[in-house]
This record gives structure tokens, sequence and C-alpha cells, in this order.
């Protein structure tokens, strides 16, 4: 099994994260795929749902055209605030426990898991607790594969970035607290709460442009501007210009966006495009798209201290 997609909902609009719709499976049990809405609202530079897309991993190539206009000249949907992937109302995965409140029976966790052979965590379920449970950053192992929701890490965390090799991975901490004030101990960390509310981990936050994560993952953007480490699923594909579904199906360094501003995107609403550094004296020079058009723009209008030259490659507005 190859690493994990993840769904986290993002659209960037001139420096302001957005929510999207969240991820949901069709009713054949296929998870969850993220329509071609042409959803190019007038404020937004086109920046992808982050999402996992393709009902078999085909990493954009198989998504659904819905010409979903509405009544914004340009397909954005200004009522729900859902930018570019707003999927139908259709049965999510069972959520039987809450990640926040852990509310399992004695010597069990709310863990996420995988219930329909996906490949993105889109259900919860109570799992019993290792005899000998890892703490936060312990080498830990799953049962079965990574998306099982057994493993051997203490209550309130779960075994995370796991090599579908050798199914060994580190343990990390939950998010406390709850939906609206989530908490992380670790001030090097950031709470990511995604897929639905089945992810909510505190991961490291990381630097787009250093792209400074362990072997195996890349630096990501997540809901609230905030960038952490995530194992990387590319596999074979993720360079500039190829399909992508999920934020983590491109290599590091690159970042899934709409295909209204990546040029190479063909065939495909999500394609992978590079971060660039808005100090950079190189420019636009540092986007493979220049020629295009391909601009280095800023990520968001007002980004968080540190992250002010974070940048990627688009075509402008």
């Amino acid at each position: 099994m190859k690493n994990t997609r993840i769904w986290w909902p993002v659209a960037v609009v001139l420096g302001v994260a957005l929510t999207a719709c969240p991820a949901v499976d069709d009713p054949e049990g296929n998870p969850a795929t993220p329509s071609d809405d042409d959803n190019d609202d007038d404020d937004t530079e086109g920046f992808g749902t982050m999402g996992p897309g393709m009902p078999t991993g085909g990493n954009g190539q198989d998504s659904a055209d819905d010409d979903n206009d509405d009544d914004d000249p340009d397909g954005g949907d200004s009522d729900t605030g859902c930018m570019f992937v707003c999927p139908d109302d259709v049965p999510s995965g069972t959520f039987e426990c809450d990640m926040f409140a852990q509310d399992c029976p004695e010597g069990e966790k709310c863990m996420p898991w995988i219930n329909d052979g996906g490949d993105a965590w889109n259900a919860t379920r109570c799992s019993p607790i290792d005899q000998s449970p890892g703490q936060p950053g312990d080498e830990c192992t799953v049962e079965g594969s990574g998306g099982s929701g057994i493993d051997s890490c203490e209550a309130a965390s779960m075994c995370w970035a796991v090599d579908p090799d050798t199914g060994m991975g580190t343990c990390v901490a939950m998010c406390a607290g709850d939906e609206s004030n989530p908490l992380c101990e670790d001030p090097a960390t950031t709470c990511v709460n995604v897929n639905d509310g089945a992810i909510v981990l505190c991961l490291p936050t990381c630097d787009p442009l250093l792209q400074d994560c362990p072997d195996g993952q890349a630096c990501y953007i997540v809901p609230g501007d905030d960038f952490t480490c995530a194992p990387d699923a590319s596999g074979e594909m993720g360079v500039y210009g190829d399909p992508c579904g999920a934020i983590n199906d491109c290599d590091p360094g690159l970042v899934c966006g709409s295909a209204d501003v990546v040029p190479a995107c063909q065939g495909s609403p999500f394609c992978c495009t590079e971060f660039c550094d808005l100090d950079d004296p190189n420019g636009d020079a540092q986007c493979s798209g220049q020629a295009a058009g391909q601009e280095c723009l800023a990520v968001v209008a007002d980004p968080q201290p540190g992250y002010e030259a974070v940048g990627w490659c688009a075509l402008p507005s």
C-alpha cells in the first residue's frame, strides 16, 4: 500500500484560506471524488482543493466535469464558500466516535481508519490500545495497513507517516481541546483538522521553500495558512504539470493547484505547480510555466510571521 492520500480542504483566495466542502464518498463506496466545477471565483488565484480525488488513485485523470457555474461568472460558489470542489451530498464514512472527545470505552481510543478499501481516511472507530503503547515520538507499528485504525501508540496519539513497505511509523499526538479551540502541547506543531474530522493531529510546522521535512515527507499548506509535514504520496508522479487530486500527490516543493493557473495541465482539473520565493532575484524565472505567463505570486496576502516570502507559480487572475 502506498502512502495514504490526505483530504486537506483549503482554497487560497487572495490570501484568505477558505474551508472547502468536505470529502465524501460516492454511493458505490469509492473514495471522495472532486468534480471539475470550473470554479474560478473572481477573488481566487485558483489554488486547488486538497482532496483525495480519484476513485482509484488516478491522480486526477478520472474526475467528473460538473460545469457547475451557478450565478458566478467564473464558476465560484459565493453563497457556500466552496471553492473549486463542492461534492454532491452523498454519504461519507461512518464516524463511530469523536477524535477530540475521545469518547471510547476504557482501554480503547478513537482512531481514524479507511472503511471502504480506498486510500483516504474517511471514518472513525474505537480501537484497542496496545498493552505497551508508544508515546509521541516513539517508533510504532500498524495492524494490516496505515489505514486500519489499529496501531501501537498510546491513547490520544496515532501512528503517522507509516512506511507502506515496513508498516513502521512514528507516534504523533492528536489535538486536544475541541474543534473551535484545538490545542497542541508542542509549540513546534500545529493542529491539522482534515478529512472531515477523521484526522486531528499535531503535525510539525515546516518551511515550504526549504522543504525541511523528514525523508519521505514534504511541506504542504494546510487550513489556517499553516505549513506542515506530511507523507509524500506522489509515487512516480508529482512533478510540475502532473495531474493531482490530493495535496500530497505532488513532489516536495510543489503544490496541487487548479488547472486554470497551471498552463501545462492537461486532462485534469488540478495539477502540480511549484512553490517559489518572492524574495528570490530570479523572480518569475523560478516558474516552469513562465513562458506561458506563470508568475511567482503570494500564496496568501497576509502570511503568518516567517512565511512572508512564500509564493507559488500561477497564472495571474
